[in-house]
């Protein structure tokens, strides 16, 4: 068998993934391009020669929003069939929705499969430049430290499923690469060169621009930087975690703001957003959390109340509670 320094950066990769003790099944959503022809080569060419993984199956979802979409499953199956793995696609029959609704959908339903046929790791094919592209439409969008690295090498879904995308140290030109020097059977997608996709327009226009005009190595200064922040963003995840384990009510829906209330800004921001998301699955926005922090720091304080997405917040002696 013949390998690359691809292989090499993907065994390094697994290897760092600490989890992945065998005997272990996975589970690989595809997408139907090269990212997803470039990981299914280097996951078999991986077992082939470790046995790692006991379970291999591949997942697809057809969103149906190209007229070729049956021809591109039909060419998908043909490369799956290779293996001696299972191939599951699932269609998507309400055409006409947003790409973050069909996103979200997606993540259910390879979730589900997952959960029903008992897996414990998902792989996707995101690479170093999804990456990049991801940390720029979350910019335009005003996200925070939290949103700028979304990406992650390794995602905790359940307690016993994870998400691990082997490809995020690996760029698009590097991708394409491999899929030549192996003959991979590469699909045209006409959807990625149409410009009123905002991924399309940073790809192909904003990044070209930026690196022409400004920096050639914008592309690697930028994944330099959402490293360093990954890090330093995982740093405050894991004190805001502990400051909301040890605040939070032991029976009641309700976090006493005392623990908190003298910590920095970022921690109380970051443990109020945590309350509401692991609650109730809402993202605190900017306005409630400011009225929140605000009121905390309150000498003679009333009791208070705040409507919030069909949520009364109440807060009085010490304890945010909900309703």
């Amino acid at each position: 068998m013949t390998t690359t320094y691809l292989h090499d950066k993907f065994i390094s990769i697994i290897l760092k993934c600490q989890q992945l003790s065998k005997p272990i099944s996975i589970l690989i959503a595809l997408s139907g391009g090269k990212d997803s022809l470039c990981l299914i080569k280097l996951v078999e060419d991986f077992n082939n020669l470790y046995n790692y993984f006991h379970k291999i199956e591949y997942i697809y979802i057809d969103h149906q929003w190209r007229d070729d979409s049956r021809k591109h499953i039909k060419h998908l199956l043909n490369y799956t069939n290779t293996t001696s793995n299972n191939t599951y696609v699932y269609q998507i029959h309400t055409i006409h929705m947003s790409e973050s609704t069909i996103r979200r959908i997606r993540y259910q339903i390879i979730i589900q499969h997952a959960i029903k046929n008992k897996t414990q790791i998902i792989f996707t094919g995101h690479n170093e430049t999804d990456q990049l592209e991801t940390f720029l439409l979350n910019l335009f969008r005003g996200t925070g430290l939290e949103g700028l690295s979304s990406l992650p090498l390794i995602r905790q879904i359940k307690h016993y499923i994870q998400i691990i995308r082997p490809l995020i140290k690996m760029n698009t030109g590097e991708i394409l690469w491999f899929c030549h020097k192996f003959n991979l059977p590469l699909w045209s997608d006409k959807t990625n060169f149409y410009y009123s996709n905002y991924r399309n327009r940073i790809r192909y226009e904003l990044l070209p621009y930026l690196k022409a005009y400004f920096c050639p190595k914008t592309e690697y200064n930028i994944i330099n930087f959402l490293n360093l922040s990954s890090i330093e963003n995982e740093y405050i995840k894991q004190n805001a975690i502990k400051l909301y384990v040890t605040s939070r009510h032991s029976s009641y829906i309700a976090i006493n703001y005392k623990f908190i209330k003298d910590q920095h800004l970022a921690l109380k921001r970051r443990t109020l957003y945590l309350f509401f998301y692991y609650n109730f699955n809402k993202y605190l926005n900017n306005n409630i959390s400011n009225q929140l922090i605000e009121y905390m720091h309150i000498k003679h304080q009333r009791k208070a109340r705040i409507i919030w997405e069909q949520l009364r917040i109440s807060i009085y002696k010490n304890w945010i509670y909900v309703k």
